[in-house]
């Protein structure tokens, strides 16, 4: 696997307060991820690999194919929006990971998804 700078990763996480229940310790958080191509080949999301942490520090890893039941392929230029979420048992953790990709030669690389925070807004919590 190469690693490769041809795509851009942006992510935003919000708290999800009407499914949430903090008595229960129950946090959701969704997230919405922007995969953007800047190179000049179409590739293809072939799986995810997720490392979530809880603010206890208690990691859960999650891996499969593609995201939300798609492999999506993006054309070079273009991008590729979804969201998806998270359970957490504390009011505030972490997100990080990478997505393992396909170049139009069939040569798979990886791009990272640096660390994101999920948080209660202070005013809530």
């Amino acid at each position: 696997m190469i690693e490769s700078s041809r795509v851009c990763v942006q992510v935003q996480s919000f708290y999800v307060e009407s499914q949430s229940a903090p008595d229960e310790d129950r946090y959701v958080f969704a997230y919405t991820i922007t995969i953007r191509n800047l190179g000049h080949e179409k590739v293809q999301l072939r799986s995810r690999y997720w490392l979530i942490t809880n603010g206890n520090g208690r990691e859960t890893e999650v891996q499969g194919d593609g995201v939300i039941g798609e492999q999506p392929y993006i054309a070079p230029g273009d991008e590729f929006q979804y969201t998806s979420g998270a359970v957490l048992e504390t009011p505030m953790g972490t997100m990080q990971g990478h997505y393992v990709m396909i170049d139009e030669r069939g040569e798979q690389f990886h791009v990272d998804i640096p660390v994101f925070r999920l948080a209660v807004p202070s005013r809530i919590h």
